[in-house]
């Protein structure tokens, strides 16, 4: 004898907690994606609270507030710059620039040195004074 059932097991999945779930995952990564974004920190320069010390041979590059341009205390022009520069360098096999800028200056004037480091392949630094 075949006994048959007046009601049918359906499998139902209920979806009612999942709009929270998705919406808190949602918000967790809005969240974190805004916090790794290094643009959205803030720089002030030129001051630091600390000092790098480089042992290797170094050429410093100092530019006043009236763009007048120095290699190791030598004014230099800035259309000879990238020159002098690369006949300096051509003896270090890893060279390091410190630059000096004041922080009265333009960015563009420190843009335009960073781009004739970039060119030679030198490692750039930009000088700070530690912050009291």
């Amino acid at each position: 004898m075949q006994i048959k059932r007046t009601k049918h097991f359906a499998a139902e999945v209920s979806t009612s907690s999942l709009n929270d779930i998705m919406f808190f995952l949602l918000l967790f990564f809005l969240i974190i994606s805004t916090l790794s974004n290094p643009n959205v920190i803030k720089i002030l320069l030129p001051k630091a609270d600390a000092a790098q010390t480089l042992s290797k041979q170094q050429i410093t590059i100092s530019v006043t507030e009236d763009k007048h341009y120095f290699i190791d205390k030598q004014e230099v022009p800035f259309d000879r710059l990238e020159s002098e520069l690369t006949d300096r360098i051509k003896d270090i096999p890893e060279p390091t620039v410190i630059l000096r800028f004041s922080d009265k200056q333009d960015i563009q004037t420190l843009v335009s040195v960073l781009e004739i480091g970039a060119r030679q392949k030198i490692k750039m630094v930009l000088a700070t004074r530690k912050s009291s």
